[in-house]
């Protein structure tokens, strides 16, 4: 199993034991053993994955955490989202630039574009990642879901597109998606989506690593301060998740909400970037 499917793996099944606590915290050799663990290989496990100990890493995973977060680190996305993407939205400083397929183009289903796929090894299970020649179009991830039901829901966004296994492709501009191989390469994005969507995915990428905003300040920054429906439903359809992070939206009260890939897939990426922004 690869390395980093294993680990989210465990980070999954300790969300599960935390929240089984009822907020009460788990003693490190408590939680270890219900995983079946020794406390030392538990600890490196979660010092590898995130780089913080376990003990540290709970409050992260607390279900309370999201609150924590939009009271200390809510993000204004007005001023963000005009100083354009240049600004401190970057994620972990990649350079990405995108550009959107047309609405004709996006109309017609994908008919005559030529996607790349491939599976890869990601710090939330494995990632499916599909591409044009232009950039990353497509990201999901099967944890929760499975691989089948992952790969249905991406192709049926765009059903009369040519698909062809290719991951080597891919490969490139996944190790930067994920932090692999060292130096930073500009990282394209090729945005297959309506209009309305487009213009809330350009919003997400706002918002920084480890900080979050709220369905209705997506909706005021992209001049539709009524659509707070409508925009919940085009961050639920973002189709490059981690990379337009819309795990960083939640709503007013806190909650989470739901995440087209589960919501403790959500939950471990919020962690995971606030245990590395506070690390840094």
């Amino acid at each position: 199993m690869d390395e980093g499917r294993y680990h989210y793996g465990v980070m999954a099944r300790a969300i599960a034991e935390i929240d089984a606590a009822g907020g009460e915290r788990v003693a490190l050799e408590d939680l270890s053993g219900r995983l079946g663990m020794s406390a030392a290989h538990f600890q490196r496990v979660f010092t590898q994955w995130v780089g913080v100990s376990p003990k540290r890493y709970q409050q992260y995973l607390a279900l309370g955490h999201a609150r924590s977060l939009l009271a200390e680190r809510f993000t204004v996305l007005e001023a963000a989202h005009e100083a354009g993407l240049s600004g401190p939205g970057r994620l972990h400083d990649l350079f990405l630039r995108w550009e959107a397929m047309t609405p004709g183009d996006y109309a017609r289903g994908g008919a005559g574009l030529r996607i790349y796929w491939g599976w890869f090894d990601s710090p939330f299970g494995a990632a499916l990642v599909m591409g044009t020649d232009k950039g990353l179009c497509g990201m999901g991830f099967a944890a929760e879901m499975g691989a089948e039901a992952a790969f249905a829901d991406l192709v049926r966004r765009w059903p009369k597109a040519d698909y062809v296994e290719d991951p080597m492709r891919l490969k490139p501009w996944v190790d930067t998606a994920f932090g692999h191989e060292g130096g930073l390469r500009e990282t394209p994005l090729y945005l297959i989506g309506a209009p309305f969507q487009i213009k809330v995915w350009e919003a997400l990428l706002t918002i920084p690593s480890g900080h979050v905003t709220t369905y209705s300040e997506i909706a005021r920054a992209i001049g539709s301060p009524k659509a707070n429906r409508a925009v919940g439903a085009a961050v639920g359809r973002n189709p490059i998740s981690w990379l337009i992070p819309c795990h960083r939206a939640i709503a007013k009260s806190g909650a989470l909400t739901g995440y087209h890939w589960g919501l403790p897939v959500k939950r471990a990426m919020l962690a995971w970037e606030a245990a590395r922004e506070d690390a840094a």
